[in-house]
């Protein structure tokens, strides 16, 4: 399909990452798929053992937790489609280890690193991408200033994400609306 970007938002089991996946196996033969995601817990562990499975066998698959630009600039080679899954568990894998008491703007400028750096990976590539993010302006506020705090981050890198994308989807039990 050649360089574009999606970004594929939505809430928590709303069909982002199988949705992501479909795109991906359509547009692509050679897909590289980037997993944020960190083992903190059996549940989590369960979760990403049941993504490993969803995906084709010939994928291959870059475990980055961080650093994700980096990781698929030296390893992503001749992709033609690149699939991050996702940028809340990035955010999260950047702001909770930040001190209990960090300030909005600080957790904004530890994750712009993170997005500078996948934007100028982007920049370099010339596969077609996709990303996939939470949307978390439609829930409650959080009761806990750290999880604001995260929750406004997110919300400006999906921002920054949309501007940059040539594709906005928002994902509605299992169904795709177009945004942008």
């Amino acid at each position: 399909m050649g360089k574009r970007m999606t970004l594929v938002l939505g809430g928590a089991r709303s069909g982002k990452s199988t949705y992501a996946q479909q795109l991906a196996a359509e547009h692509g033969s050679a897909v590289v798929y980037v997993a944020t995601a960190v083992a903190g817990d059996s549940e989590l562990a369960d979760r990403i053992a049941a993504h490993r499975a969803e995906r084709p066998a010939h994928w291959q698959t870059i475990e980055a937790p961080r650093s994700i630009g980096a990781a698929i600039q030296s390893g992503a080679g001749q992709a033609d489609v690149i699939l991050i899954d996702c940028l809340t568990l990035l955010a999260n894998n950047v702001i909770v280890p930040l001190p209990e008491s960090v300030t909005a703007q600080a957790a904004e400028a530890a994750l712009n690193v993170e997005v500078e750096e996948l934007l100028n990976a982007y920049a370099v590539s010339g596969a077609e991408w996709i990303i996939v993010s939470n949307e978390v302006g439609l829930g409650l506020v959080p009761p806990y200033p750290l999880g604001r705090v995260y929750r406004d981050a997110l919300g400006r890198a999906n921002q920054r994400l949309a501007a940059a994308a040539d594709e906005v989807l928002f994902m509605v039990a299992g169904l795709p609306l177009k945004v942008k």
